[in-house]
């Protein structure tokens, strides 16, 4: 594939699937994406795979595949240090990234309102499983809980069964892919303006 977006830096602060699904298709296209962990609480996929041996190192088959092509760093966001670096990385970026509940960041004073001051022509992607308005908005799910929600489920198993999930994370894959068109629409909005924005998908 070419690399169409090379010199592209992206802030990836997103864990488990959806996002770092987004962040990973933005790497393949040649974007420098630096995935970013709390110290104390990395990326759950860390530990999830088909190979017990790498998820007790925690680089599990689900981390390793959605992080390929990225560089890795952590940093305590809720320490002031860690908060001074991102401010920093965000001054030298394109993207950021990430998928905490609606509120998280900006109460740290990290959300798109604090960092847009910093780089305003930075493209924030903020997902999350209900968006940041409504009155869901404060939950937290995952691909089967969206699956249920949506109605998804209903549609597969047999006759007279209870619904079933699909088997693969389809909500999370969609999801991820959504981010990416979102993010890449944007760019090419501040192309042509010079404006970044927020994008915000849910699942």
């Amino acid at each position: 594939m070419p690399k169409v977006l090379q010199g592209i830096r992206v802030l990836d602060l997103t864990h488990v699937l959806a996002g770092p699904f987004a962040s990973y298709q933005l790497a393949v296209m040649g974007a420098q994406v630096i995935k970013i962990e709390a110290p104390d609480e990395p990326d759950q996929a860390r530990y999830q795979g088909s190979d017990p041996d790498l998820n007790d190192a925690g680089m599990g088959t689900a981390f390793l595949a959605q992080s390929s092509n990225k560089q890795s760093l952590t940093l305590n966001l809720k320490s002031g240090a860690g908060r001074k670096i991102l401010h920093q990385l965000v001054q030298t970026a394109d993207i950021l990234i990430e998928n905490y509940r609606p509120g998280a960041l900006d109460a740290l004073g990290i959300g798109y309102a604090d960092l847009c001051v910093l780089k305003p022509e930075l493209i924030y992607c903020s997902i999350s499983a209900f968006g940041s308005t409504g009155p869901k908005r404060e939950l937290t799910a995952y691909d089967g809980v969206i699956q249920a929600y949506s109605g998804m489920m209903a549609m597969t198993g047999e006759a007279g069964s209870a619904p079933v999930k699909c088997g693969a994370p389809v909500v999370d894959y969609a999801t991820g892919t959504t981010a990416t068109a979102a993010i890449l629409a944007a760019l090419l909005h501040r192309k042509n303006t010079g404006e970044g924005q927020f994008v915000e998908v849910s699942m």
